[in-house]
């Protein structure tokens, strides 16, 4: 028998968060006293940032491998992950609707759930206090991800729970150069430095 479904008062207090926003007029008083040179407005510098950032989101999504963030910070990924059946992922409006509770069950692919991978472990260059990086989605970029999920699931790497994403990058990083170097095949009369 379905257990019944208690439905949530809308109308109670919430919790809410404190966020901090890094992009904010502090960081724009700091531009303009580093980088004297550019004239712009705090709002023409807002919409630099936002549209690389919405680049970046794009790139990410359509790349496979992900993408490498500039100046080495680390890379940025999309993973197929096997559902977890310790949580119970409960569809609130179907519950609601219903008087049952109602869990999704992502049958449209094929019960994987899309996660984004931020990883620092196999930068160029050893960060001080890389441990303490994170990496937090933005709602435009979670759902743009998202709804490109569903329709191309398969096309992502499948990430089992109990693997770390080092050692997933550090084989993929070795087999690409592997096959880089398959592929060079440098005559023997070849000087660089001919012009």
């Amino acid at each position: 028998m379905a257990k019944q479904f208690k439905k949530p008062d809308l109308n109670a207090a919430r919790f809410r968060e404190k966020s901090i926003h890094v992009l904010n007029m502090n960081l724009y008083k700091k531009f303009k006293k580093k980088f004297l040179e550019y004239d712009i407005t705090y709002q023409e510098f807002k919409n630099i940032i936002k549209t690389y950032n919405n680049q970046l989101a794009d790139a990410i999504i359509e790349n496979r491998d992900g993408v490498e963030l500039p100046e080495g910070l680390g890379y940025i990924f999309i993973g197929s992950c096997p559902q977890l059946t310790k949580r119970v992922n409960i569809d609130y409006k179907k519950s609601s609707q219903y008087g049952v509770i109602t869990t999704h069950r992502n049958w449209n692919s094929d019960n994987k759930v899309m996660k984004i991978f931020f990883t620092n472990s196999q930068v160029k260059y050893k960060l001080k206090n890389k441990q303490i990086w994170s990496f937090v989605a933005t709602r435009e970029f979670k759902r743009k991800a998202s709804k490109n999920f569903t329709d191309d699931w398969n096309k992502y790497i499948f990430i089992n729970n109990n693997r770390k994403i080092s050692m997933l990058f550090k084989e993929n990083i070795n087999k690409i150069n592997k096959g880089y170097e398959r592929n060079q095949k440098v005559s023997d009369n070849y000087n660089e430095f001919d012009l």
